[in-house]
């Protein structure tokens, strides 16, 4: 999945293009191994986007939006002091690595003016930051390599820089056809082609192997006419930034178009190459992100359900037992009205049933150690007990199934959530319930509580989607004007959706762009047409005591409604 070396080629060309004669205007550091850059180049503002992760490691401009720390790293803050104000020079690859070099003209806090570069190294697990002086020596970089490295590649600060050493393989962009045929001829054939290419050609990564080798069958005499198609490729710049997708989810990307996984992997195809990695890695970091950082507290969320759900299967099944408690009072009665035939020390009592339309005969177990009206006594006891427990188990069923429902849409809303922020308000959200323990070492957070999710239909009417059930609560009963429309999935959990229409009736085109996000808000996301109900907010109530984000509803309508990503991407706001 990393950028290959002809991906990082065609990347190059297409920065060269954009950035070369830019001046960097601000420096910042989201995350640990992630640079964001904002420039000014060819009359336009741009951001270039660095990560350095093992897996991620890329440079691309970039559209995504990134949240800062409070405080910037060390390293974001000695690239501030040498960065901001340099203007690129050029953009370029080092001997065809998976690499990219910026040189930089800068100037220091004297004013003197030096060439600089912000080494990019996208090489697997080294993958790094480097900044280089002019005289060839590190300033920093964004990882340091110590002496417990390889003695020729350590990355410390006043130590000169070496590019990677080469690979012993045969490199695919200084190879002709007669070399590569050569090689070929002496191929071992028992080998899979795949990976002796992936063995004797540095360039290739194993996804294009393996395309070469689908679209050979196998076969190396058919080798050496893709591997000339593949260079003429290279050489002439003829790339076509491709998407893979498995079930809507980025899979991998590449410079050509892959047809090895059949049926089972789609293509989308992109303007450029920035616009291609900051899509894949948008699209694949949001869904990594919300899987690591929401696991745990998922985790959470679904012990306190499933303990719910133990409690709650023990409750019904003590509450079938309290059927009985109809026979236990006849049965009082019963001896209540025996007790003439009764006296102390009897084990059982035999009486007609006249409960039953035959009087038949009915034998009752007694106490012989109490009186008969003792027994009678015990067995009313018993019944009221069994009546007190009935009472007092419905109202504790139906508060759990209540709060079983909840946690149910707590879960829908971690599935959603985007956001470090978006966690933190659920997490927020389940401490104020008693749910979670609130932790001691919490500090409050700082800044404005998050807007809801905005959007704005085509006809120009606003769209506001709760991100959470406390902000459910707060939009349809605080933000919401009384004439607005208030929508919302029919029996599956989701979020509330407000159609702002300042008291004039909404078109039908907005009415479903309307439904359609709440569709893409909800657990029918991926279950074709969903019924999404909707009606004026007036009509809409929070009863007393409910639970965050529980209302109920009348005088509405229900219309079908599909969940529509594209939709939902186009109107966002």
């Amino acid at each position: 999945m990393p950028l290959d070396a002809i991906c990082t080629a065609a990347l190059c060309a297409e920065l060269e293009q954009a950035i070369t004669g830019g001046r960097i205007d601000k420096v910042q550091q989201p995350e640990r191994d992630m640079l964001l850059l904002s420039l000014r180049a060819n009359g336009k503002n741009r951001r270039l986007l660095i990560a350095a992760g093992t897996g991620n490691a890329r440079v691309h401009l970039t559209e995504s939006g990134f949240e800062n720390p409070a405080e910037p790293p060390m390293f974001c803050m000695l690239l501030r002091k040498h960065l901001v104000g340099a203007h690129i020079v050029s953009i370029y690859q080092p001997e065809h690595e998976r690499m990219l070099i910026l040189l930089l003209d800068t100037h220091d806090e004297l004013g003197v003016d030096s060439r600089k570069q912000l080494v990019v190294e996208m090489i697997g697990r080294s993958a790094n930051v480097i900044l280089v002086g002019e005289d060839g020596r590190i300033i920093d970089c964004m990882r340091r390599v110590d002496f417990a490295g390889d003695a020729l590649r350590r990355m410390l600060p006043g130590m000169i820089y070496r590019l990677p050493p080469k690979q012993e393989k045969l490199s695919f962009f200084e190879s002709d056809p007669e070399s590569r045929a050569a090689l070929i001829a002496g191929a071992d054939r028992q080998i899979p082609m795949d990976k002796w290419l992936l063995d004797h050609f540095s360039g290739l990564s194993p996804l294009i192997c393996r395309e070469l080798a689908y679209r050979c069958g196998g076969d190396y005499a058919l080798l050496p006419v893709q591997l000339d198609a593949l260079w003429e490729t290279v050489e002439n710049g003829e790339f076509t930034p491709t998407m893979i997708l498995r079930d809507k989810k980025p899979l991998d990307f590449s410079f050509l178009r892959i047809s090895q996984y059949g049926e089972a992997a789609q293509t989308e195809t992109a303007d450029s190459f920035s616009a291609l990695l900051d899509e894949f890695y948008t699209r694949r970091d949001k869904q990594e992100q919300q899987r690591r950082r929401g696991h745990e507290l998922q985790r959470s969320i679904k012990t306190a359900r499933d303990r719910l759900a133990r409690k709650l299967a023990g409750q019904k099944e003590e509450l079938k037992r309290t059927e009985s408690r109809e026979d236990v009072r006849r049965r009082a009665e019963l001896v209540t009205a025996n007790l003439y035939r009764l006296k102390r020390g009897d084990r059982s009592l035999v009486c007609e049933d006249y409960y039953e339309p035959d009087c038949p005969e009915i034998t009752i177990p007694l106490d012989p150690l109490k009186t008969p009206q003792q027994n009678a006594a015990a067995l009313y006891k018993e019944y009221n007990k069994l009546k007190g427990a009935e009472q007092h188990l419905t109202v504790l069923i139906t508060q759990g199934e209540l709060q079983l429902d909840y946690l149910n849409s707590v879960l829908d809303e971690l599935e959603r959530a985007e956001s470090e922020k978006d966690l933190s308000d659920i997490r927020r959200e389940l401490a104020e319930a008693g749910i979670l323990r609130k932790r001691k070492d919490a500090r409050p957070e700082k800044g404005k509580a998050q807007a809801p999710l905005r959007f704005v239909t085509d006809a120009g009417l606003e769209l506001l989607v709760g991100r959470s059930n406390v902000q459910n609560d707060e939009l349809t009963t605080k933000l919401a004007r009384r004439t607005d429309y208030w929508l919302h999935t029919q029996k599956v959990h989701g979020s509330h959706v407000i159609l702002r229409c300042d008291g004039l009736e909404p078109d039908e085109e907005s009415l479903a762009q309307a439904a359609s996000i709440a569709a893409w808000y909800s657990q029918g996301r991926e279950g074709g047409k969903v019924p999404v109900d909707y009606t004026m907010v007036r009509f809409v109530r929070k009863p007393s005591g409910a639970l965050p984000g529980k209302v109920i509803y009348t005088d509405y309508h229900t219309i079908l409604a599909e969940a529509d990503e594209a939709l939902v991407n186009r109107l966002r706001k």
